[in-house]
C-alpha cells in the first residue's frame, strides 16, 4: 500500500486536472479487475465480473481529485490566482507550490510585508512568485494553469504517512488493498471501483460514474478529520482507531448495519460518525442517482485536511480495505432488497 500511496501522492492532479492521478490509478488497477476505462470526465472506471447469473451491482467510490490554486492573471511578475476547492488561506504565506506549465514551474506564496500576525491575509491579497518578469510571467504562465502543493509523502513515526493530496488518494488505496484480498475469492456481486474526478469542487465525476454504473449498492469511502489536541472531541477520530462508519440518515440503515457487524465479525477496530445531514462526501449524490441507490459512507481518519501536510495512520489504511473486503463477501446473498 505505502507504495502505491506514494505514486499517487506524488501526482500533481487538482479539480479537473486529474489526468495524471487517473493514468496512475488505472495502471495500478488493471491488474486487480476484468476491465479498466477512462470516460469523459475523467474517471478511473473498473469492474471484476460475477459468474453469478444477474449478479448486483455494488460500487466503491474514491475521488482522485486535489485541492488547488488557479491562475487568474500576473501583475508585476507576480501571479494573482483563486482557489480550486477548499483551500485554507492560513497555509498558503511561505508554502512551496508547482506551477503546471509545461515544463513546471517552481513558485512561492509570497509573505505580506507587515500586517497583523493574528490574521490570515484574504487570498486575494495573496500572490505567487515564480522569480520572473511580467514580460516573463505572462509567456510561461497562461491564465488558467492550475497550482498545487509542492510535497511529497514521507513516512512520520512507524505508523503514520504524511504529504499532500491524501484526501482522497489514500482511500483509492484502501480500495486497491480491498481488491487485491478479494483476487481469489468467488463474488455474488459484480464489483465496480471508481476513482472519481471532481469532488472537491462539485461531486459531477461520482454522478457521473454513478449513472453510467446503475448499481445496486454504493460505498463512498473518503476521508474524515483525525483527533488532535484543538479539535472538537466528538467531530474528530483517533488516527490507529480504525475506519469510521457513516450513522445517519443519508446512509442506507440495512447498509450501516452491515458494515458494523463486519467490522465485529472479523475483529476489525471502528469507530462511529454522525453524520446528521450532508455528509461531505460523493455518497451524498450517489444515493440519488437514477432511481436511488443504498448508500453506505466509510471513513479514513485524517490529521491536517486540505493542507500539504495530511497524515494518517497506515494501520487504519488496511482496517478499511480488510473491512470493504468483508462488506463485498456474500452482500449479493446477505443484501436487503
Amino acid at each position: 500500500m505505502r507504495q502505491a500511496l506514494e505514486r499517487l501522492c506524488t501526482c500533481t492532479a487538482p479539480s479537473g486536472f486529474e489526468g495524471p492521478a487517473a493514468a496512475v490509478a488505472a495502471e495500478l488497477l488493471r491488474p486487480l479487475v476484468d476491465e479498466v476505462s477512462i470516460d469523459r470526465m475523467g474517471n478511473v472506471l473498473g469492474v471484476r465480473r460475477s459468474k453469478t447469473p444477474g449478479a448486483p451491482k455494488l460500487l466503491l467510490d474514491a475521488h482522485l481529485d486535489e485541492i488547488g490554486l488557479i491562475v487568474t492573471g500576473v501583475e508585476d511578475g507576480f501571479l494573482r490566482f483563486r482557489s480550486i476547492g477548499g483551500v485554507d488561506p492560513r497555509m498558503l504565506p511561505g508554502r512551496e507550490l508547482m506551477v503546471l506549465t509545461d515544463p513546471p514551474l517552481r513558485g512561492l506564496v509570497a509573505c505580506p510585508a507587515g500586517g497583523d500576525e493574528d490574521k490570515s491575509v484574504p487570498l486575494n491579497e495573496l500572490y505567487v512568485d515564480v522569480g520572473l518578469s511580467q514580460e516573463e510571467a505572462e509567456r510561461a504562465v497562461p491564465v488558467g494553469t492550475p497550482m498545487v502543493y509542492r510535497a511529497g509523502c514521507f513516512p512520520l513515526g512507524e505508523e503514520q504517512m504524511c504529504g499532500k493530496s491524501m484526501d482522497d488518494r489514500a482511500c483509492f488505496v484502501t480500495l486497491l488493498r480491498a481488491a487485491e484480498l478479494l483476487r481469489d475469492k468467488e463474488l455474488d456481486v459484480e464489483l465496480h471501483i471508481l476513482g472519481s474526478t471532481r469532488e472537491e469542487v462539485s461531486g459531477a465525476g461520482a454522478v457521473v460514474g454513478t449513472w453510467a454504473v446503475a448499481p445496486d449498492f454504493c460505498v463512498a469511502v473518503d476521508v474524515t478529520h483525525g483527533k488532535t489536541p484543538d479539535g472538537p472531541a466528538d467531530k474528530t477520530f483517533a488516527l490507529g482507531g480504525g475506519p469510521a462508519i457513516g450513522v445517519g440518515p443519508n446512509m442506507t440503515r440495512w447498509m450501516t448495519e452491515r458494515m458494523i457487524a463486519k467490522a465485529r465479525e472479523h475483529s476489525i477496530p471502528y469507530q462511529l460518525e454522525i453524520m446528521s445531514g450532508h455528509t461531505g462526501t460523493n455518497g451524498w449524490e450517489m444515493q440519488i442517482s437514477r432511481e436511488g441507490v443504498a448508500t453506505s459512507v466509510l471513513s479514513l481518519p485524517l490529521k491536517y485536511m486540505h493542507t500539504p501536510v495530511e497524515t494518517l495512520s497506515l494501520a487504519d489504511m488496511e482496517g478499511v480495505a480488510q473491512l470493504l473486503a468483508a462488506f463485498v463477501e456474500h452482500l449479493g446473498k446477505e443484501a436487503v432488497r
